[in-house]
């Protein structure tokens, strides 16, 4: 298993040991298909995850399961230790492409736009800035031509 990365605060909680560079929308009824972007450091999903799931459980509670695209990562391991729980990390070849889907244990589900590693700062930043821009039921029906 992979050594846990994150560090405990007083309530036992995970606490990510650096800030991962995530944007999410706004706690609120679901809108577009995304619910934010993830910008990891690496490919490296056993590594980039700790601190990632550390922030989500704040708005999740415990974490159950990540479903990854299986040719996105390297070293994915089953499952991995963070805080103090063993999460499942499950991967699939028909797992939307550049996504991972953090399932907490009370069925809660954020979807990740995730974008890649090696992506320049400025085009990062645009794309994860829209991901994280929640859309009004106006602009939906727009979008979907109504």
């Amino acid at each position: 298993m992979t050594p846990q990365q994150t560090r405990k605060n007083c309530q036992n909680s995970a606490v990510p040991a650096s800030t991962p560079r995530l944007r999410l929308k706004p706690k609120a009824p679901r809108s577009g298909s995304v619910d934010g972007a993830w910008w990891p450091h690496s490919d490296d999903l056993a590594a980039e995850l700790p601190d990632l799931l550390a922030v989500l459980s704040v708005r999740l509670g415990g974490i159950d399961r990540v479903l990854y695209r299986m040719d996105a990562w390297t070293n994915t391991p089953r499952r991995l230790v963070v805080g103090d729980r063993a999460v499942r990390l499950d991967g699939y070849r028909l797992q939307v492409i550049n996504t991972i889907e953090v399932l907490g244990l009370d069925r809660g589900r954020i979807t990740l736009l995730v974008v890649p590693p090696h992506t320049d700062a400025d085009d990062a930043h645009t794309t994860m800035m829209a991901a994280a821009h929640a859309i009004s039921a106006q602009e939906e029906k727009v979008s979907a031509g109504l």
